[in-house]
């Protein structure tokens, strides 16, 4: 790996990554050799890299615990307006080296893990990813619960535990094949199980109405264990919550009423029970419809609202016995956010314990519901919409059913008055879709129930308006809102990219860490030969870094003065891999056609997984890992073109590609990517952008200048216009002759010589029905290509644009949305308070 660093190098990193204090080290090593006898039993002899891993594990949580009960003490005193983010994703990835960054602890820790004779970076490959996300809606999630701390906030990530998160993915000769995920096989000593807080939730079953109101019997039971992560602010002493759940079978489960004495099978049949936290379902952007999980949907958030109500009625820290009665002040104190539809049966829920339970009236009960709760879209491809049948719902949830019905009528009779006799927009607006079979509309749901609708980025904000949710705004114009994504900068700068950080830190400071619009100031030195030469030379560190895991891994030599050409995402038709890929195959025809012609040499990396069930998004796979098996072995090529396909993308990995990254490629059709953040991690990292128009690209573009990225092909407008035209593949087949020879030679079997036809569904898909027009932005795409390829020959102007895109990149810290969402959709304010840290006393 990259060679060890010198007194000068140590001594220039103390600033951004925390001064190692000698009572500090020596605490650290005490405590580290403490965990080993006591927690892990086991002496220097008989330890493994994975108990020095724990060791260390424990003892930097050992840091948190104080910090951890301390903000919790406070809020209690306080009793703040409480933020609780509900998501069935949360994409956390490796938390040990995030926790030191946050706490400070990094440099001291280095140095007692050096003292102890081992390798910091060897015990924290040792850490499994919590994968519980597929891709950027879970790990935003993640990035939300970073920039909640860090602004004070008291916030709460709710979720579900899943034993296992999304699968490894394996390629085996090409294809993807998929491995079970599982992380927790060695235990995780980052989370505390909360036995203590158990609560039921409640399934099946039947309804009864009776003078006091509706009556929900004869369920089946299922007990909901939390365990609590702790999530540490940046230097700032507060340390928040994320609670996930876990499903458990109650101890008389099977084995009471009709069960006739075989207690054996009742005992394995806990396991129908616990099989709701089992597994997350590895969708990304489309909708499956799959019982198992609406249960797991109804699971979160039956056992979430239990909580929040809990923490609502009692006033002061350590006590759980109701205080407050009333709800007349619920929104003031909660606030329900909604990632996505996933988690909206927390609306009904909401309205079921405050009608059923609680006895409040209709009007006062929905009135509350609607001022808590806010909702986020993340996508408008149809396919990913949750639609759930009617009939799955009503054994499932009958009472659930019942609300929703009675909150539609409600919602129908205030359209009709509105629009007399405009039975169209009555359909087109209801929460239940007639067909065969009807379903529950659950986008419509969310925004009916919901004082506030979100999109990701500005373009899709507007798309939600004038699209999907068009009749919703026409009603409710001040009920949308745009709230842009970010990124945050303690993981994705500070943790992946410290020399960056130091470059940066050594010109302005470190207060961008906190404030990243500060990385305006570098705009002063973006004609400064010394900050120019620093920044190109961390890139190339984190290239040679790269490349040596390359080498290590894929056994594949890639030259490090090449070009790295990254497009690393989940793999949907819409995001255009093929699109790259297509790419490939000409600037691998022009080495071919001119070998004696200077080329500015590629290495292209492609990354990301397939879902499962997705036949087309495994071809795209096969074709890139196929493309490149030709490309990588042609000797005329040499290393001036390599195809790598990145195994197993997930969090940790992108910590070491991104910073390693010359180019960024977002290339989805106009109008489809919501909003994209992969996009702003590698524009802070010092990558370019080759890009459309599409989600927070246009944004990104405004910030640093449009001349400043690739932008290339059709506009959303553009998209529209070619719809209403009608897409003609062939048109550009037949215009395009590299575009005609690059499809002729995957139809030919070029790429697959031993199975010609293997890639004619793709073929087929492209030539005649491509949703997502790939060929009408071939032509701009290749010509962006080549202008990437000529600023790069000038290495100089190329770090100069980078500079300007770091220096532009401050509005995309999640920091500025969390503060966006906090003053305009929850009503609360940013504090930059510093908890007193454990050691001192209370004020």
């Amino acid at each position: 790996m990259a060679a060890p660093l010198t007194d000068f190098d140590k001594r220039k990193q103390i600033s951004v990554r925390g001064i190692a204090e000698l009572g500090d080290v020596v605490e650290l090593k005490k405590s580290f050799n403490r965990h080993l006898h006591f927690t892990l039993v086991k002496d220097r002899n008989v330890a493994t890299p994975r108990d020095y891993y724990f060791a260390l594990a424990h003892t930097i949580r050992d840091h948190l615990v104080g910090r951890w009960i301390r903000t919790q003490q406070y809020y209690y005193e306080k009793d703040p307006k409480r933020i609780y983010y509900l998501s069935l994703e949360f994409y956390m990835g490796r938390t040990l080296q995030n926790t030191m960054v946050n706490l400070g602890l990094e440099n001291a820790t280095d140095e007692a893990i050096y003292q102890l004779g081992l390798d910091i970076e060897e015990l924290e490959e040792i850490e499994e990813d919590a994968g519980l996300g597929n891709g950027g809606l879970g790990r935003l999630a993640a990035c939300f619960l970073d920039s909640l701390a860090t602004l004070g906030l008291a916030a709460y990530g709710y979720g579900i535990r899943y034993e296992f998160g999304i699968f490894n993915q394996k390629i085996h000769n090409g294809w993807q094949v998929e491995e079970a995920d599982d992380w927790l096989r060695y235990g995780n000593p980052w989370e505390k199980a909360r036995p203590e807080y158990m609560l039921p939730v409640h399934f099946y079953g039947r309804v009864e109405h009776g003078p006091n109101g509706a009556r929900w019997l004869d369920t089946q039971v299922v007990l909901a264990m939390p365990y609590d992560t702790p999530v540490p602010g940046f230097k700032n002493n507060t340390v928040n919550t994320m609670r996930l759940w876990s499903a458990k079978a109650p101890n008389d489960f099977n084995l009471k009423d009709f069960n006739i004495g075989d207690y054996i099978q009742a005992v394995l049949d806990r396991n129908l029970a616990e099989n709701i936290s089992r597994v997350l379902y590895p969708n990304d952007n489309f909708f499956e419809g799959k019982e198992l999980r609406l249960k797991q949907e109804y699971f979160v958030v039956a056992a979430t609202l239990q909580d929040i109500i809990r923490r609502f009625k009692s006033s002061k820290f350590g006590c759980r016995d109701p205080v407050r009665t009333s709800f007349e002040t619920f929104p003031e104190k909660v606030a329900i956010q909604l990632n996505d539809t996933h988690p909206a049966l927390a609306i009904p829920e909401l309205m079921r314990i405050l009608v059923d339970v609680e006895q409040l009236e209709w009007e006062k009960a929905w009135e509350i519901t609607i001022q808590t709760c806010a909702y986020t879209n993340h996508t408008v491809l149809p396919e990913a919409l949750e639609r759930w049948p009617v009939h799955m719902f009503e054994r499932l949830l009958p009472r659930h059913l019942q609300i929703i019905y009675e909150i539609n009528q409600i919602h129908l009779d205030k359209i009709a008055a509105l629009y007399p006799g405009d039975e169209d927009r009555m359909k087109r607006m209801s929460l239940i879709e007639e067909g065969d079979p009807k379903r529950i509309n659950m986008a419509h749901l969310s925004v009916v129930g919901s004082h506030a609708v979100n999109g990701v980025a500005r373009i899709h904000s507007e798309i939600v308006k004038s699209t999907i949710f068009k009749d919703f705004y026409e009603v409710e114009p001040a009920k949308f809102q745009n709230k842009t994504n970010g990124i945050t900068p303690r993981r994705w700068l500070l943790l992946c990219n410290p020399g960056l950080a130091d470059v940066i830190a050594e010109r302005i400071g470190e207060g961008f860490i906190t404030d990243l619009y500060q990385l305006k100031k570098l705009m002063a030195f973006v004609d400064n030969d010394a900050f120019i030469s620093d920044v190109s030379n961390v890139k190339q560190e984190n290239k040679l870094k790269f490349a040596a895991y390359l080498e290590n891994e894929y056994k594949l030599k890639v030259n490090p003065l090449s070009i790295f050409d990254v497009h690393v995402k989940r793999i949907h038709e819409y995001k255009r891999q093929l699109l790259n890929c297509l790419h490939i195959i000409t600037f691998y025809n022009r080495i071919k056609k001119s070998p004696n012609k200077t080329f500015v040499p590629r290495t292209v990396l492609i990354g990301g997984k397939a879902a499962p069930g997705y036949h087309m998004a495994k071809m795209i796979i096969k074709l890139i890992t196929s493309v490149g098996n030709v490309v990588n072995n042609d000797p005329i090529v040499g290393d001036r073109l390599k195809v790598i396909y990145l195994e197993n993308y997930r969090v940790s990995l992108a910590e070491k590609v991104i910073p390693a990254s010359d180019l960024s490629e977002q290339i989805s059709t106009a109008g489809t990517e919501a909003s994209g953040t992969g996009n702003m991690k590698f524009m802070l990292n010092g990558a370019l952008t080759i890009g459309t128009m599409d989600g927070a690209n246009v944004e990104m573009a405004e910030e640093a200048g449009e001349e400043n990225l690739f932008i290339f092909g059709m506009r959303v407008e553009d998209v529209e216009a070619l719809d209403k035209k009608g897409y003609n593949a062939g048109e550009y087949y037949d215009k395009l002759p590299e575009l005609r020879q690059a499809m002729d030679q995957i139809s030919s079997g070029h790429f697959s010589p031993k199975e010609p036809e293997l890639f004619k569904d793709v073929v087929n898909m492209l030539m005649h029905h491509d949703r997502f027009k790939v060929f009408a932005d071939f032509e701009t795409y290749i010509k962006s290509q080549d202008k990437v390829s000529e600023l790069y020959k000038n290495q100089k102007e190329w770090t100069k644009m980078v500079i300007k895109n770091i220096a532009n990149s401050g509005k995309f810290s999640s920091d500025r949305t969390i503060k966006d969402y906090a003053r305009e959709i929850w009503g609360v304010e940013p504090s930059d308070v510093k908890i007193p840290p454990p050691n001192e006393p209370k004020p």
